[in-house]
């Protein structure tokens, strides 16, 4: 993040971890990282209560010390809302494991929350997108009248491929971490919209669905 310029976490592994695996070094080195020495860092849940450390339990990543930004200038409206209490709120959902590898789970804003339960959007694009005829998969939040949202999956085919949403349900079974992750539904697109820095513009799906360009095969 610019705000926490020049660096916050760093996938480096251990001195004890000379030995291990080319597949557990793999799983270290993809991740978030540890925290660089001068930081203070913490991870809280819906209730700014620290979660636990063990790589399961989610929480916002917050950041604080000596090269952190503390504000943002001529912009008190959001400096009030991203520096509340002293910490940079990053927007960053995480977990932390019990080495102190952080890895990255989802942003705030692209949490579905379905049942009063969350859904991290990025592990199920993840998991999407290791299906064999998938080129691209987004997937975002759509209102439901009793779970409150539920995830869409938005996906680009490869030239020439198709699959069935049916097919993406069943091989999406094994892979999230419960069954009430995989989406009701599934939309084919053309092309997933950007932003200027390449990343999936979920704002402009979100506002694709609104307006009705794309189409739930559930709603009418």
């Amino acid at each position: 993040m610019t705000e926490t310029s020049p660096l916050a976490l760093a996938a480096i592994p251990k001195s004890y971890m000379a030995d291990w695996s080319a597949a557990d070094k793999y799983h270290v080195k993809d991740s978030a990282g540890l925290l660089v020495m001068g930081l203070e860092m913490k991870i809280v849940d819906h209730a700014d209560k620290e979660v636990v450390p063990d790589g399961t339990h989610w929480g916002e990543i917050l950041l604080r010390g000596p090269w952190i930004a503390g504000e943002y200038d001529h912009d008190p409206e959001h400096t009030a809302a991203a520096f509340s209490g002293g910490w940079l709120h990053t927007g960053d959902v995480g977990a932390i494991g019990e080495k102190g590898y952080v890895r990255l789970v989802d942003r705030t804003k692209d949490l579905i929350k379905s049942g009063g339960e969350w859904i991290s959007s990025v592990d199920l694009e993840n998991s999407i997108m290791a299906h064999p005829r998938v080129a691209e998969a987004a997937v975002i939040g759509v209102a439901h009248p009793k779970w409150q949202e539920r995830p869409l999956g938005c996906v680009v085919l490869k030239p020439g491929k198709s699959v069935p949403g049916e097919e993406l349900k069943c091989f999406l079974k094994d892979k999230v971490r419960a069954k009430w992750w995989i989406p009701d539904e599934f939309v084919i697109l053309d092309q997933i919209p950007k932003t200027s820095v390449g990343k999936f513009n979920k704002k402009e799906l979100r506002e694709m669905v609104a307006d009705g360009r794309i189409k739930i095969p559930c709603q009418p």
